[in-house]
């Protein structure tokens, strides 16, 4: 026995995706998948912006962190020479 529904419903899948294809191949989708493209590279340029941004500031941060502790390592240097000092002298 021939199930005509399931055979039904195999024409219209195949009738509805080649109307689909030809839609998705139609000019007006093209004009539509070359807006979202744009979009989406104008989108890439500005989450490269905000990535360099960051990026320079935390090579900011690292370079004053590490002058900070070259400034604090001396002044503990100087400290220790000068507890030396005042040790000798007594």
């Amino acid at each position: 026995m021939i199930n005509w529904n399931k055979i039904a419903l195999f024409v219209g899948g195949v009738a509805f995706g080649s109307a689909g294809f030809k839609v998705l191949g139609s000019k007006d989708a093209k004009k539509c998948y070359t807006q979202t493209t744009a979009a989406v590279l104008r989108a890439k340029d500005c989450v490269m912006t905000t990535a360099n941004n960051i990026r320079e500031n935390c090579d900011d941060i690292l370079a004053e962190a590490k002058d900070i502790n070259e400034k604090r390592a001396a002044e503990a240097e100087t400290a220790v020479i000068e507890d030396a000092v005042e040790a000798a002298a007594e």
